[in-house]
């Protein structure tokens, strides 16, 4: 009796599949980005992929842009910022309870969309480029029902977040820090592993709150400093500025300041410049190409 058969060798694919296999992968990522965050969003334009992530963009109140996350990733920016209310058991995203949505939830606007840019870019929001994306989500009222709904939610997308278990932070793709009411603090600090992280202000530097609690400190900027950019910057006021991003950094903390000056010129360049020399982690602005464009502009002309 003949001997059955040999099974075919497995196929290898050429060199030209492999790229091509790459570029389809690439190109989801693209789709991802470039596709409406819900149904009443405003149609997607065009959107060049793989744009080189800015390490210090921080969208402020980026459920405001059409298309709520994706315009952020598509002007490189690291940092998105969701306003959240507990409605009726779920989590919409405005700024005041007149803006509310029933399909503007967090999940369908933020925490789905990375999901899928996480699994379209290996791991990575952006694709080659292993920089965490940062979701400030500031619970605007009730915080600690807030909290433990969204704590349910970020349980369901833990692939892709950073987690703090038993006193060690282990990094993921997004990392989720919990800002607005304070009295979501209470159940955040009771958890010995969370999917997210607390947003400090200036009085908890040197407390005794660890940074794998408080990684972040925000601030308002005109409650701390009289100069809005017009004129030197005060040498008092300057000290003080990199004496507090400073006195962050060796808590290993990041620092970003809110209500700074956010109209285009040179006014607000002169803010950013004094920032990014004294280290600020984070510049806070709703106008992405503007923020893009200096940034970009700026590394450019480096030496």
């Amino acid at each position: 009796m003949a001997a059955p058969p040999a099974p075919p060798a497995p196929s290898v694919p050429s060199a030209p599949t492999r790229r091509r296999a790459l570029t389809v992968t690439l190109a989801t990522a693209a789709a991802v980005i470039a596709a409406p965050a819900v149904a009443s969003a405003a149609s997607p334009t065009t959107t060049s992929w793989a744009p080189r992530p800015l390490r210090h963009a921080h969208a402020h109140n980026d459920y405001l842009h059409p298309r709520p996350l994706h315009d952020a990733l598509a002007h490189g920016f690291t940092s998105v910022e969701a306003d959240i209310f507990l409605v009726d058991g779920e989590l919409l995203v405005a700024h005041e309870p007149a803006g509310l949505d029933p399909a503007r939830t967090l999940a369908a606007l933020y925490l789905d969309p990375l999901r899928a840019l996480v699994r379209a870019g290996h791991g990575s929001v952006y694709p080659h480029h292993r920089v965490p994306l940062q979701l400030l989500i500031d619970i605007k009222a009730d915080g600690v029902a807030a909290y433990r709904e969204l704590d349910r939610q970020l349980v369901r997308h833990r692939s892709l977040l950073t987690r703090y278990h038993h006193g060690r932070v282990r990094p993921g793709a997004v990392t989720a820090v919990i800002s607005g009411d304070r009295a979501a603090r209470a159940p955040m600090e009771a958890q010995r592993t969370r999917l997210a992280f607390y947003d400090g202000r200036l009085g908890d530097l040197g407390t005794a709150w660890p940074a794998s609690f408080t990684p972040l400190i925000s601030a308002n900027w005109t409650q701390t400093f009289g100069w809005r950019g017009a004129g030197p910057f005060p040498r008092a006021e300057r000290d003080r500025l990199r004496s507090l991003v400073a006195a962050a950094h060796r808590e290993g903390r990041r620092i970003r300041f809110w209500a700074t000056p956010d109209l285009p010129g040179p006014e607000r360049e002169a803010v950013w410049n004094e920032l990014l020399a004294a280290g600020a982690d984070h510049l806070n602005t709703d106008d992405l190409a503007g923020l893009e464009r200096f940034l970009r502009d700026r590394a450019a002309t480096a030496p």
